[in-house]
């Protein structure tokens, strides 16, 4: 049995913010377990990614009492964030991060851009092996540090096969799930439907609405504007969501940056067809191996709610259309991978971590 350490944040399984990071660290190192690794979690309390002194603090503890030698895989919400504590840890522990979305990436909470960079770099750097959750994100993070590209490896979440929904031929069973942020456009998507009054939809928005108080709050008047069309559930459980998306005909994903969209292909996985903004891993995510005419849905330009309307209007109006995307997404559906192999590709980079970690003499023994 091989051993890591792993280095969790606390929202890990915070069920007011289900994000796709905490499903694929929870998916992955249950599959490491299955595939006989002993896996010691490390929970850190704070506010990450934008720790205080003391969430600092407890992950410096933390990590002290790790043994020299061990294997760490440190999730990017914590690594990139605390350079002071993990740089100098790399020189007695072989660090692995797992980044699910670069901070520099991202709209800092505190810190300028350049700061949270320069952070990010520090650590990435000094990991042992980094690993990537999408094709985007490793081409993102290559461009931006200096990395050696044999280092960088990609684990694309997984998904669960879902029986296929059956659609309603209207099509008008719009969702969105993603908790009330900016960074997920919700008033990107508002905006859009509020430019089809004529039509027939209704929209459910799936996710925290607590998160960002005054974001949410400045959607009100949007969803004052569309009525009972619109039905704000707030968080849901994993069975509330499976329930939600079978009764749904399309995904609409307005997303700001993403790198890989999971929820796009937990949709595609029910033969749901997707709209989602041109940004980072999503055109990818939904076009898989296939080609740009065979996409299971759209991609457009993100905070462009006149051309959001335009291809849901065309998704409402045009039956051909719907049968060609469906059509699609469950073609797509066939090609997406399991857990099982996003385990195992995780599992590959920590054991060669741990192997080429190893005094020479061990190895030749």
């Amino acid at each position: 049995m091989t051993l890591v350490h792993v280095l969790l944040p606390d929202l890990v399984d915070d069920a007011r913010r289900p994000s796709g990071g905490s499903i694929y660290d929870r998916r992955a190192l249950a599959g490491l377990t299955s595939l006989g690794w002993s896996v010691r979690e490390h929970v850190v309390p704070g506010p990450w990614p934008w720790p205080a002194r003391d969430a600092v603090r407890a992950l410096r503890a933390v990590v002290e009492r790790i043994p020299d030698g061990s294997t760490v895989l440190v999730d990017g919400i914590i690594a990139s964030a605390t350079p002071d504590v993990l740089v100098p840890a790399s020189r007695r522990l072989n660090l692995v991060v797992v980044v699910h979305l670069p901070l520099g990436e991202t709209f800092p909470g505190s810190g300028d851009v350049a700061t949270v960079r320069r952070d990010e770099r520090a650590v990435l750097e000094a990991a042992a092996a980094v690993v990537v959750t999408s094709a985007w994100t490793r081409r993102r993070v290559l461009a931006r540090y200096d990395l050696d590209p044999s280092t960088v490896h990609v684990a694309e979440p997984g998904t669960d096969r879902a029986p296929i929904t059956p659609s309603r031929p209207d099509g008008g069973r719009l969702v969105q799930v993603a908790p009330l942020t900016a960074i997920k456009g919700h008033d990107v998507l508002l905006d859009a439907l509020g430019r089809l009054p004529d039509l027939d939809w209704s929209l459910r928005l799936v996710g925290a609405t607590d998160l960002e108080p005054a974001y949410a709050a400045s959607l009100e008047p949007a969803l004052d504007a569309l009525g009972d069309r619109v039905d704000l559930t707030g968080a849901l459980g994993r069975e509330q969501v499976d329930a939600v998306l079978g009764e749904t005909d399309l995904l609409v994903v307005p997303s700001r940056t993403e790198t890989y969209g999971m929820a796009a292909t937990e949709a595609l996985a029910r033969g749901i067809p997707v709209v989602a903004t041109a940004v980072g891993g999503l055109p990818e995510t939904l076009r898989g191996t296939g080609s740009d005419a065979d996409l299971p849905g759209a991609v457009v330009a993100p905070d462009d709610a006149e051309a959001l309307a335009g291809v849901l209007r065309d998704w409402l109006e045009d039956a051909t259309l719907r049968a060609r995307w469906r059509a699609s997404a469950r073609r797509r559906r066939g090609a997406l991978r399991g857990w099982d192999r996003t385990a195992r590709e995780v599992a590959d980079v920590l054991a060669d971590v741990a192997h080429r970690a190893q005094p020479s003499e061990a190895v030749a023994r």
